[in-house]
């Protein structure tokens, strides 16, 4: 079984769209959305939740009232002013605590504790083309590199469950945690990028990130035809990395069509931009060996 991974090192590129292509054209596979700070493959995939589990990624301080002398310790120690002294007492405003535990470091009275608190929740669902495994990270909550990691696993074990040729990842833009916790251990980094000046420097940023977890990578250009001068510049640059560029897809305005739609691409139209993708997924078949393209 192998993965791989579709990052893109900036958001807009067209990664899920690709993502969601690929999944309408792969046999036997398992789908993974590891973007979780905000997840979109599921406007095209139209999973069928089967199992949610509540993804407990940080902590929060919690007070007990009958331990508590209001001595106001936690208060003055606490820089995220998230102790503060109300009419009942001292009391902690969830919305702004880290859990940092520094509260319950100061408390001679041992009246404050971390708990665990519900950060977002991972999924398992159904889709028309297998099975996927998906999450969503709650407001201004952090730890999504965790949350990615669960998503992953998810993957893993169903995979293993449904004997799956490989398991498809719709990594996370940028090049933060979750990125690299989208990359680790893939078989493959299929990179978007797009023909712009900030395509091209955050193309580079990925590829040094890949290129320092000794993953292999390709590269495809997004909409090449809307600037060809920067197309060019991004094929010499990814030249001298010595990274393949396997295929540039032209702009069609049928991609809006069939995001509207609700619909991967490649089911909506067959034109110039369908059958691009159809023959980067032979090319990215013939790139992982041992998986089987029927």
């Amino acid at each position: 079984m192998k993965q791989i991974t579709i990052i893109s090192g900036k958001g807009g590129t067209g990664k899920t769209t690709l993502v969601a292509s690929f999944a309408a054209l792969a046999k036997n596979v398992v789908i993974a959305d590891c973007d979780v700070d905000a997840p979109d493959l599921h406007l095209l995939l139209h999973p069928e939740i089967v199992k949610r589990e509540d993804f407990k990624g940080s902590k929060v301080a919690a007070m007990d009232k009958t331990k508590c002398i209001e001595c106001g310790r936690c208060e003055e120690a606490c820089r995220f002013n998230a102790i503060s002294d109300t009419e009942s007492g001292y009391a902690v405003n969830p919305a702004r605590c880290e859990g940092c535990g520094v509260c319950v470091f100061v408390c001679e009275q041992e009246a404050i504790r971390l708990k665990e608190r519900v950060s977002g929740h991972a999924f398992i669902s159904k889709t028309k083309y297998g099975t996927m495994a998906h999450a969503q990270l709650n407001i201004a909550e952090e730890a999504s590199g965790k949350l990615v990691t669960v998503v992953r696993n998810n993957a893993q074990r169903v995979a293993e469950e449904e004997e799956s040729n490989f398991i498809l990842i719709d990594g996370s833009p940028g090049i933060g945690c979750p990125v690299i916790a989208s990359l680790t251990g893939v078989a493959l980094a299929f990179v978007v990028t797009e023909p712009t000046m900030s395509g091209l420097h955050d193309l580079e940023r990925i590829l040094d990130v890949t290129r320092h977890f000794g993953i292999a990578t390709v590269v495809c250009i997004n909409k090449y035809d809307i600037n060809k001068e920067n197309s060019r510049k991004i094929t010499e640059f990814c030249q001298e990395r010595g990274v393949a560029i396997v295929r540039n897809i032209p702009y069609d305005s049928v991609v809006t069509d069939a995001m509207v739609a609700g619909i991967p691409v490649v089911e909506f139209s067959d034109g110039a931009v369908s059958d691009a993708i159809r023959e980067i997924w032979v090319s990215i078949m013939s790139t992982i060996p041992m998986v089987p393209m029927d």
